[in-house]
């Protein structure tokens, strides 16, 4: 203890004070090592928030005791990686994130007792324009989303009727393709009760009219033409570079496909009659009997004479009376047939194909030389040939349709690099995310820094602060001027101390006794060769005497 307190005295105040900086600097460096490197890592919560969400998201994280950050001026939230899962789910359990609008909990908290019919009808109508806002957003290329809905009123006596509206406004993190932005229309569109998908218009972030909502079905038919004839040819273009992958490579072909569409509708109505095929649908017969006969008259005007028969009783009465009888017969069939007849009604629908056209690039062969280096070779005709053939029976080739298939073969820009290596057995577990090589790179910095202040700060601290100073050192070491010590003749010096190499101002007190000690003995040389040699010794001090005055 009393070395320690002699240590402690011999560094004064101020060396004491800097090792206590030292030391508190030391600590809060390596505190903040070992905070960093066993901190957790922190995956994002959820992304792209509104301030409501995120302020709603903080307090419930905060109340359930999780480690959160806040990044992207609040509207990211990051959570230790292993309780994301737990966190979104606890989250959802309280409705979160609301995505900054009001569903149909709207209803859930409000008093209906005081509730007049116009509120009832304005809040039901935000919560069908945030729930529609909810479903939009769940798409994968929507971040966000809002949505406006235009629904008259229904009048008692009105005849003329409104059709309903409705406005999108989207944040896309790319560009919308036709068909996703029609599944957005008809999706709002059957949600909304009496709303036509061409009465919805949708724009993106940019201010783009992504589509109108004018009711027009001619741009909407004209979307579905070009749709249907984008997918008619990608379709195409995959089956083909499907099948001559298989035989050259993937990556070594390059296919493009023209297709002429014919988009008219055509309606045919026909009739065939058949002569040969007779059936009798109706007959008609009639038949026609008539009498006549001529007697003699009674001359004059009677009325006997004017009744029907009269004549025949006359005559039959008179006995005897000559004359002429006459009996016609008449018979009259009328048969009337049925023709077969057959009426054909065909429709053609829009989208017949009138002609393709495929234009086919295949790579050559790529061989290894001596060198390393990669020699070119084209295919062989009979190679092309084949391929030819595979892509027309790919494609259905028409020859009176005027179909047309070019194959070349040409050699690329680009040389086919290495196909990359797959680990198998225990080296697939060698495979590192990008968290893990992330976290390796991390780790790493962290050690070297520590090693750098430890070698090029902490260390020569340590010394500068251990190590007395010098000049200290040697104003403490240097002795004061020993008396001259004569020795008489005959007589032995007495041993000399052995010194202490342990200290170093012991060192230098050492050094300068034995610098005395040989300046002694040189006195004592001269006095004895003086004592042997008085006239020599007398002359010598003459002359440096005559030689000072001079």
């Amino acid at each position: 203890m009393n070395g320690l307190v002699e240590f402690i005295r011999a560094l004064g105040p101020a060396r004491l004070a800097a090792m206590a900086a030292v030391t508190a600097a030391l600590i809060g460096f390596f505190a903040f090592v070992i905070i960093r490197i066993s901190a957790p890592a922190m995956a994002p919560l959820f992304t792209e928030l509104s301030f409501e969400d995120s302020s709603r998201i903080v307090k419930e994280l905060e109340g359930q005791g999780v480690v959160y950050e806040l990044r992207s001026d609040g509207t990211t939230i990051m959570v230790p990686k292993a309780q994301v899962a737990r966190a979104r789910m606890r989250l959802a359990e309280t409705g979160l994130p609301r995505g900054g609008s009001v569903g149909y909990e709207i209803f859930d908290k409000s008093d209906t007792l005081g509730t007049t019919s116009f509120v009832q009808n304005v809040n039901h109508l935000r919560a069908l324009e945030g729930e529609l806002a909810r479903t939009i957003r769940s798409l994968d290329r929507v971040s966000a989303a809002r949505v406006h809905l235009v629904i008259p009123e229904r009048q008692l006596f009105a005849r003329d009727r409104q059709d309903p509206s409705a406005a999108i406004v989207l944040r896309v993190r790319s560009s919308l393709e036709p068909q996703q932005v029609r599944a957005i229309r008809h999706l709002v569109a059957s949600a909304v009760r009496g709303l036509k998908p061409q009465r919805v218009s949708i724009v993106d972030e940019q201010g783009r009219l992504l589509a109108d909502g004018v009711g027009n079905d001619a741009g909407g038919i004209a979307e579905v033409f070009d749709e249907r004839h984008t997918v008619f040819e990608q379709r195409l273009k995959q089956q083909i570079e499907s099948i001559i992958s298989s035989v050259v490579g993937p990556g070594r072909a390059r296919v493009q496909v023209s297709a002429e569409l014919d988009y008219s509708r055509i309606q045919q109505t026909s009739d065939t009659f058949d002569p040969e095929s007779k059936v009798i649908r109706s007959t008609q017969s009639r038949e026609e009997a008539a009498q006549s006969g001529e007697a003699q008259r009674e001359e004059g005007v009677s009325v006997a004479n004017e009744l029907p028969g009269g004549n025949q009783q006359r005559g039959a009465r008179e006995g005897g009376a000559a004359g002429r009888n006459d009996a016609n017969k008449k018979s009259e069939e009328v048969v009337n047939y049925e023709i077969s007849r057959t009426t054909r009604t065909e429709t053609i629908e829009a989208g017949r194909v009138k002609r393709i056209s495929v234009a086919v690039l295949v790579d050559g062969v790529y061989t290894k030389g001596n060198s390393g280096e990669a020699g070119y070779q084209p295919r062989p005709k009979e190679e092309i040939d084949r391929i030819t053939a595979l892509v027309r029976s790919a494609i259905g080739f028409d020859q009176k349709r005027g179909d047309q298939v070019e194959v070349v073969n040409l050699r690329f820009a680009e040389v086919p690099g290495t196909p990359p290596i797959t680990e198998e057995g225990w080296l697939s577990f060698l495979r590192f995310t990008t968290d893990d090589i992330m976290q390796a790179i991390n780790l790493i910095v962290v050690t070297m820094l520590s090693l750098l202040v430890l070698l090029f700060v902490v260390r020569p601290l340590v010394r500068r602060i251990v190590t007395p100073d010098e000049s200290v050192g040697e104003a403490r070491a240097t002795p004061e001027p020993a008396p001259a010590m004569v020795m008489r003749p005959g007589e032995i010096a007495a041993p000399a101390p052995k010194p202490n190499f342990d200290n170093p101002a012991a060192r230098m007190i050492e050094f300068a006794q034995v610098q005395g000690e040989v300046h002694q003995q040189s006195i004592q040389k001269v006095g004895e060769i003086a004592t042997r040699n008085p006239y020599e010794t007398v002359s010598i001090i003459r002359q440096w005497m005559h030689e000072k005055t001079a």
